[in-house]
């Protein structure tokens, strides 16, 4: 018997959402907004639902492009609150904050995204160089350079910002 669509959709949804959910948690440090990307990579999913060939790299994909304009979007909140406060004390507080933040998920926000693709893809969500290449269309050893220049960057950055704090 041949599986209906939505029934298709729904086996898909009960299999990869709660996974897709915590790797985005995981990313955005929130539970609502997690839910909202996982919740949108899967509508968007729907939409294309012919044309995709490999519904759980295509969420994940989908998945990342969503985080990181969530991360552009509130990185783009944090510059209009800087220019909105004058005060110069509030300014040099927060610039130190910033700069003593040794946390990973804001470095690897500030990767390129050349980088930073194939850091959210192997590391977080757990996906094989093979398949971060085929989801790339990059040579798997062109994801294997990417990846360890990625790591070299932010073990410079952290080794620098944990200088800072010491």
């Amino acid at each position: 018997m041949k599986r209906t669509r939505d029934e298709a959709a729904s086996e898909l949804f009960a299999a990869l959402y709660p996974r897709l959910a915590g790797w985005c948690r995981r990313l955005v440090d929130d539970d609502e907004t997690a839910h909202e990307i996982a919740s949108e990579a899967f509508t968007r999913l729907w939409a294309r639902w012919s044309r995709v060939e490999e519904p759980r790299g295509f969420l994940y994909v989908t998945a990342a492009n969503l985080v990181r304009d969530h991360w552009r979007k509130l990185e783009r909140e944090r510059r209009a609150m800087r220019r909105v406060t004058t005060e110069a004390a509030v300014n040099s507080c927060a610039e130190q904050t910033e700069q003593a933040d040794p946390s990973v998920r804001l470095l690897v926000q500030s990767l390129p995204e050349r980088l930073r693709t194939p850091i959210l893809l192997h590391y977080y969500a757990d996906m094989p160089i093979r398949e971060v290449s085929v989801l790339t269309g990059r040579k798997e050893g062109t994801v294997k350079a990417d990846l360890h220049a990625a790591r070299e960057l932010l073990r410079v950055h952290l080794r620098r910002s944990l200088d800072h704090t010491l």
